[in-house]
Formats: structure tokens, C-alpha cells, sequence
């Protein structure tokens, strides 16, 4: 089994708000990756559970079994669904990891400490657009599980949409559209110290 520094171990935190889809996202996530044939681990952590509120939720994804049973405070990679969340959102120093936005500025805009590297999605049009939610808090999970998807390659887009349609049968079709559309339409920010990082698109194209 897998503690944190062995294998291949890659360990994501979530940031949202009640309402948005936050721990599904995680948890469609860890599907794929499951359908992929790796070992997975997602659970959430809730303060104020009402609409709006921010929501955490922590999602570990590896090739060998995984025995932690902890928050995750050294995340790889952080997906953020609402940007206001972004001021309390803490990326270890030092880590090349993928911060992920949803928002419609420029990645580059975004304060990633390097070696951390930027990608945005308007997850919130794109959710919008399909019908997913609306009001103040339109479900956005779909479209961020698919851009997170796309930039880290812990998951392809089939196993990806096969996963988001066991979540969202009676909207299962809206929902991979978004997440579909969301793979293509990620945004990342320019590189400022590529060598010894694979940094770009690792997911396959769909």
C-alpha cells in the first residue's frame, strides 16, 4: 500500500462553494480514474453546509493502494471553482503543481508562486450554456472535472464522460457536452521554467 512518497501517489485539493458541485466533482474524478484501473480516494470536508458556504473536498488518485486517511495538505494539483475562494487558497512552496481556475481572465493574471503553473475555464458560461444550474451558483462541476482532466492527464475524456454520466444520468448528456467542451476550451498560462517539467497538455486529445 501507498503513503505519501511512495509510487506514483498524486493527491488534489478542491476548493468551492455549496451549491456549485464541489464534492461530485471529486468524486466523478476519482471515478475515471477507478474505470482506468487505478486506486482512488475522495472524500469532503464541510464548514457551514448551506448554499454557498465554502465546501473542500480532497480526492488521491495512484497505482497501488492508497492507506493515508487525511486531509490532504500537500495537494499536487488545485482545482478552484469559484474564484472568489482564491485568497484562501494555500499552494505548497516548491511543488510544480497545476492550479485550476474557473474564470474567464487570463491565466497568466492568476498569482501562481512558481513552480506552480496557471490554467483557467470559464466553467461558468460553459455550465451556463449547457443548462447545468443556475442563479448565483450554477453547477460547474462537469466543465472542471474535464479541464482538470485535460491538463493533468489523471484521466482520458472517455473514462471521464462514462464517469459523469453514472453521476448524472438524467443529465448525463448535458453534463459530458460541458465537460467536453471544457477539455477543449482550458486555457493555460505561459511557462516560465519548462525544463524538468512536462508541462502542457498530458491528456489525449479527444
Amino acid at each position: 500500500m501507498i503513503e505519501r512518497g511512495e509510487g506514483n501517489l498524486t493527491e488534489i485539493r478542491l476548493h468551492g462553494r455549496g451549491g456549485q458541485g464541489t464534492v461530485v466533482c471529486s468524486l466523478m474524478l476519482a471515478r475515471a480514474a477507478m474505470l482506468e484501473g487505478r486506486s482512488v480516494q475522495s472524500f469532503p470536508e464541510f464548514g457551514v453546509e448551506r448554499r454557498g458556504a465554502p465546501v473542500n473536498a480532497y480526492l488521491r488518485i495512484s497505482d497501488r493502494p492508497i492507506r493515508l486517511r487525511c486531509r490532504v495538505y500537500l495537494p499536487d494539483h488545485v482545482l478552484v471553482l469559484d474564484p472568489q475562494l482564491l485568497r484562501q487558497v494555500e499552494l505548497p512552496p516548491g511543488r510544480p503543481g497545476w492550479l485550476v481556475v474557473n474564470t474567464a481572465a487570463d491565466p497568466a493574471s492568476l498569482s501562481a508562486p512558481e513552480p506552480w503553473r496557471a490554467a483557467a475555464v470559464d466553467a461558468t458560461r460553459i455550465a451556463r450554456a449547457h443548462g447545468l444550474g443556475g442563479g448565483a451558483f450554477p453547477i460547474v462541476n462537469s466543465p472542471m472535472a474535464g479541464a482538470l482532466a485535460r491538463v493533468t492527464g489523471l484521466a482520458g475524456l472517455p473514462a471521464l464522460l462514462d464517469a459523469i454520466r453514472e453521476f448524472a444520468p438524467s443529465g448525463g448528456e448535458r453534463n459530458a457536452a460541458a465537460a467536453t467542451e471544457a477539455w477543449q476550451a482550458v486555457r493555460l498560462a505561459p511557462a516560465r521554467h519548462a525544463e524538468g517539467h512536462a508541462w502542457g497538455f498530458r491528456g489525449a486529445a479527444p
